[in-house]
């Protein structure tokens, strides 16, 4: 945990505490998506018809989920995705942000070997590019039948309209830009 985190405010830029913070995010994260994965089952609900009943079932995509992320939490928001994602089944493939190379290897190869533990083959994988190269091409591939993209407003908005047009499914975190106030007397090299 500490290495990561060190490596993330290494490579990101963030302070160590702050690395490591969002590796115990990527930790609690994990420990809520084990919880929720013995909580996925259906329903068995009355119908108003007689001699009927309606049926909720948990059924995987069929498709992969395919992760975008940027730069700000390179670590939590790819675990965000990827333990919820393998925990309903799913495989898929993550893009990260150019810039996070050391860090985006060190999280895949995390849930690799954890995967491999348990007998699992390559269900999670990496594609690094920049976004007009591999982004583009996931965002428009239809065997993604999911997009989970993280970035700019109004990057968001292609990506919803295309996802859209081959009637995909897709989460969007759009426009954290970390806004502050600052008052009259701040320092503002500080800030």
């Amino acid at each position: 945990q500490d290495a990561l985190g060190a490596l993330i405010s290494l490579e990101m830029g963030k302070i160590k505490a702050e690395g490591v913070g969002e590796v115990q995010e990527a930790v609690d994260i994990c420990d809520y998506a084990v919880g929720l994965s013995r909580m996925l089952n259906g329903s068995v609900i009355p119908s108003e018809r007689q001699d009927h009943f309606m049926m909720e079932r948990y059924n995987p995509l069929k498709g992969h989920v395919g992760i975008i992320t940027a730069f700000n939490f390179p670590c939590a928001v790819f675990f965000w995705n990827t333990a919820l994602s393998l925990v309903c089944g799913n495989t898929q493939i993550w893009k990260p942000s150019e810039t996070l190379n050391l860090t985006t290897v060190a999280c895949t190869r995390i849930v690799a070997e954890v995967l491999a533990e348990e007998g699992f083959g390559p269900v999670s994988t990496l594609c690094c590019g920049n976004g007009k190269e591999v982004g583009e091409t996931m965002v428009n591939d239809p065997r993604m039948e999911l997009i989970s993209f993280t970035g700019s407003t109004r990057v968001g908005r292609q990506v919803n309209v295309a996802v859209a047009s081959r009637f995909g499914k897709r989460i969007l975190e759009l426009g954290g830009n970390n806004a502050m106030v600052i008052d009259a007397d701040a320092d503002l090299d500080m800030a």
